[in-house]
């Protein structure tokens, strides 16, 4: 076999199913022979490493108010360094939480709620749940209380962990559309005095629970029953791009194969290496790499996003953000991250004087050449750019990329200036996480990489939007994932399940994602397409909506967008949440004046970033049908918070359009 092959068909039929060259026998199930639950996997963890760092928080010094210029008022916190606790200690807190809770009347295999931020506690509760064997059901923090409600009720839970935070803001407000809810656990350790809860609804704090569990008459007299490989470990309620929140049943047996999987793609992982926590926990792609990190002793250190950077929103000036104290050597990134930190950076560089402009892009054009040919540049890394690995902390070693596609640009970007490669995966809720990552020493772009060595891919023609696996030059079709790793299902959900998951003959479980891959010669995929993103213009063509987002989201006055295109119609519109320095040097070109509203719905100002964006399009050698005729600027951007985007900054398509609803029958009826 070629030396350069990644993965190969083990039918030798161009539609697979494609393996990783090291699994064509059979896939891998586990992290170490035997270790077939989570609470195994972390007590093997603890047994190696009891006094090792597991989980950091950083110290509140202080806190304060500060007005902004345009009379808004934001939180500014400065903040000390990282509080450790031991491998050991964070056991002890997990036997004394999981037993309080079971003393709260919380029953093996009776479904638990977890709604609360990326934080030390999180996975304190997570792994007592696995410990006693409750099925943890996840809630993103940014969900909308019908959301909240509807996966509590659907789960049946009595016993939720929250925030005093979400609890005030959120939680509150729907306990009364919650009615078999009767205990509400508060992580924080000051919970406020004399706030109203419905009759029947107890509120405990953590350290009250952890005291409770620690009395030795409950120590002793709790039963606990351990899971089983098979037995649901989580239900995870995505925040899907459509409709309500389904949730997805996620064996213990099937995150360990998902996290065996990736971390087989990370080389030398163990205890020197410190990870940085700040995505969603909710979400499996921040859950899967920090149960890497526990699974293989390593150490996490918390942060968020508002105070992730030295300039993050919440981050006293002149004071240090999270990375900068931490300095991690691994780290997770939605693409929408990475592509904002790129944006930021490249904004600098035009702000350089030109001689150090000159420099910057001599030694990027060098350096890029040199990574094609498989050499390194310590010259160039240590004089040009060291300052820009500073704003990661300086020794990431790995980037993990996931949640949606990233861009070549920004690819190149960050293995060029972080000094650091960025493996580029593609997997989904629904089969852990796991599905692909690139190989780390691979700086090709637009790929995801091989299968991970937990499963197998597979191409499904779709006639109907004319891929097939005789396609030529290579293989195409709906990408199917089989393996260990494919969840259990939906949870009350028989009619999805029947649609989205199969068993084959075998007996593997296979999910078909609606996405469209092709296999490269290497045994690489790449995510050219997705089902649902495909519209059939009125005069017959089709266009790709992620195609065109994703070739425009490389315009510099772009930081978010949306194409929209309607059958009955004859071409694309886009709603786009501008750059805010680039829109503001644009009007300022233009001699617009106004304030930041008043230049989003400035028709002058519409028109010229129209033009930009057009430009783009033809560059990146899209077809005219494909580029968007009409725009509409955002006054605001989108985060999860907004409902317009999930937690992973995927597109809400359905909520985009109704947020948008007026100004589509303006752009479709002004014609």
């Amino acid at each position: 076999m070629l030396p350069w092959v990644k993965a190969r068909s083990i039918s030798g039929h161009p539609s697979g199913p494609y393996r990783d060259v090291r699994a064509l026998r059979a896939l891998t199930t586990c992290i170490q022979p035997g270790m077939n639950t989570l609470d195994r996997v972390f007590e093997s963890s603890v047994c190696r490493n009891p006094h090792l760092d597991c989980l950091g928080t950083r110290e509140l010094l202080s806190e304060e108010d500060e007005t902004q210029e345009d009379g808004r008022v934001f939180k500014k916190v400065i903040l000390g360094e990282y509080r450790w606790m031991s491998y050991d200690q964070v056991y002890k807190e997990v036997r004394a939480f999981g037993s309080g809770l079971a003393a709260l009347e919380q029953k093996p295999l009776k479904n638990i709620a977890i709604f609360c931020e990326t934080r030390a506690e999180w996975i304190i509760a997570a792994q007592a749940c696995f410990m006693y064997n409750f099925p943890l059901v996840t809630l993103y923090s940014t969900l909308g209380g019908p959301a909240i409600a509807h996966g509590l009720n659907e789960a049946e839970v009595s016993h939720i962990i929250t925030s005093k935070e979400l609890l005030e803001t959120k939680l509150k407000n729907i306990l009364l559309e919650v009615p078999r809810l009767q205990h509400i656990i508060v992580v924080d350790d000051k919970l406020k005095s004399g706030s109203e809860y419905p009759r029947g609804i107890s509120v405990h704090s953590m350290a009250a629970v952890k005291r409770l569990g620690a009395h030795p008459e409950n120590g002793t007299s709790v039963y606990i029953r351990p899971p089983c490989a098979s037995d649901v470990a989580v239900i995870m309620y995505t925040s899907g791009s459509t409709g309500v929140p389904k949730g997805v049943m996620i064996s213990h047996s099937n995150i360990i194969a998902g996290i065996t999987g990736v971390a087989e793609r990370i080389p030398n992982l163990g205890e020197d290496d410190t990870y940085i926590g700040y995505l969603p926990l909710a979400h499996v792609l921040e859950l899967s790499a920090e149960m890497v990190c526990l699974a293989h002793g390593c150490r996490i250190g918390y942060s968020s996003p508002q105070t992730l950077a030295d300039q993050s929103t919440k981050i006293k000036k002149g004071s240090k953000g999270d990375i900068s104290v931490l300095r991690p050597t691994l780290m997770a990134a939605v693409p929408e991250i990475m592509d904002r930190i790129y944006k930021n950076v490249m904004l600098k560089v035009e702000e350089m004087s030109v001689f150090q402009r000159t420099l910057f892009l001599l030694a990027y054009n060098y350096k890029m050449e040199q990574l094609a040919m498989g050499y390194s540049t310590p010259l160039c890394d240590r004089l040009v750019f060291r300052k820009v690995r500073a704003l990661l902390g300086g020794r990431l070693r790995v980037l993990l990329s996931g949640g949606a596609p990233l861009s070549a640009a920004t690819q190149r970007f960050m293995n060029i200036c972080f000094c650091c490669p960025v493996g580029q995966g593609y997997g989904l809720t629904e089969t852990c996480g796991a599905g692909t990552i690139s190989q780390l020493w691979d700086y090709s772009t637009g790929r995801v990489g091989a299968p991970l060595v937990c499963c197998e891919v597979q191409l499904k023609d779709w006639i109907e939007g004319g891929y097939r696996s005789t396609d030529r030059p290579c293989p195409r079709g709906e990408i199917l994932v089989g393996g260990p790793n494919v969840t259990m299902g939906y949870y009350k959900n028989k009619e999805k399940n029947t649609e989205d998951f199969f068993v084959d003959k075998k007996g593997q479980r296979w999910f078909c994602t609606g996405d469209i891959g092709e296999f490269h010669g290497d045994g690489c995929l790449k995510i050219i397409d997705r089902k649902k993103d495909l519209v059939k213009l009125q005069a017959g063509e089709y266009v790709s909506l992620g195609k065109v987002e994703a070739v425009l989201k490389n315009c510099a006055l772009v930081d978010n967008i949306c194409a929209y295109a309607n059958s009955e119609e004859s071409y694309v519109i886009g709603f786009v949440v501008p750059n805010q320095k680039q829109l503001l040097a644009l009007a300022k070109r233009k001699c617009v004046r106004g304030l930041w509203e008043e230049l989003c719905n400035n028709p002058v100002i519409e028109e010229e970033v129209l033009k930009v964006i057009t430009e783009t399009a033809l560059t990146a050698q899209l077809e005219r049908f494909e580029i968007p005729q009409k725009i509409r600027l955002s006054v605001e951007p989108w985060t999860p918070e907004t409902g317009l985007v999930t937690d992973a900054f995927k597109l809400k398509r359905k909520e985009l359009k109704t947020h948008y609803q007026n100004d589509i029958e303006r752009m479709y009826g002004a014609k």
